[in-house]
This record gives C-alpha cells, sequence and structure tokens, in this order.
C-alpha cells in the first residue's frame, strides 16, 4: 500500500526576475510571500497556505509559462506506476521526482512527501 494526495499548485513562471512574479501572484492570490528563494538556487517562491490547502509554489523556467499540480506520495515509483495504469505516461525523472502526462496532454509531477503529515485528504492506494 502507498498514499498520496494533492500536493502543490505550481505556477511555472518563464522570468528573469521570480521575485516580482511572486510579487505579483501574491496580490493577486491573497497569500503572503514565504519566500522568494525556497532551495537557495533562485527556481522557487511559496506562497502561504493553510495547513489544509495545497502549496503554492511558483518555479522559474525556461519553457512557456503555465501551471501545473504536483502530486505528493510516499513511493514515487509505486504512484507513477499506478498513473500510467489510467493511462499517464512517464516523461523525465528529475532529480527526486517524475515529470508525467496525463492523456490529456497535461503535465503534473509525482513527488515525495511535501508536508510532515499528509493530512485528512490522503488517499490510501492497494500495493
Amino acid at each position: 500500500m502507498h498514499r498520496s494526495r494533492l500536493s502543490n499548485l505550481v505556477i511555472d513562471c518563464r522570468v528573469d526576475d521570480l521575485a516580482s512574479a511572486a510579487e505579483f501572484w501574491s496580490r493577486a492570490l491573497g497569500k503572503k510571500i514565504v519566500t522568494v528563494d525556497q532551495d537557495g538556487d533562485g527556481k522557487y517562491a511559496e506562497l502561504d497556505t493553510a495547513a489544509d490547502e495545497p502549496l503554492i509554489l511558483l518555479q522559474k523556467v525556461e519553457h512557456e509559462s503555465r501551471v501545473h499540480l504536483d502530486i505528493e506520495t510516499d513511493d514515487v515509483d509505486a504512484e507513477a506506476a499506478r498513473l500510467e495504469a489510467l493511462g499517464a505516461r512517464r516523461i523525465e525523472f528529475r532529480h527526486r521526482w517524475w515529470v508525467m502526462e496525463a492523456p490529456t496532454g497535461h503535465r503534473f509531477c509525482v513527488v515525495r512527501r511535501q508536508r510532515a503529515k499528509f493530512g485528512p485528504h490522503v488517499n490510501e492506494w492497494p500495493a
């Protein structure tokens, strides 16, 4: 058995200045900025969300700007396999996560657990 749930809404930004993008989205969504440099590499900013909401991240990217979602799990490979069985396909393994593509053409990521606890909205899947 493994568990997963919707974890992150990621606003992919093809910009030079991620801090300016974070400022816009902070004001647009009414969410305070937690950090404009989450990992110390200038690629991720985070907006403040409640414990039962998905995290909202801004990611500095080279591709066109878009929004994607992340599914967090305690078993990245098992979750990727489960989603493949539903019709998704693996695109690329990056660092610690899978970039996937839904049958609809939407890209999304399967990532390791992002918060200490899954909380009440977790799904449990048989092995």
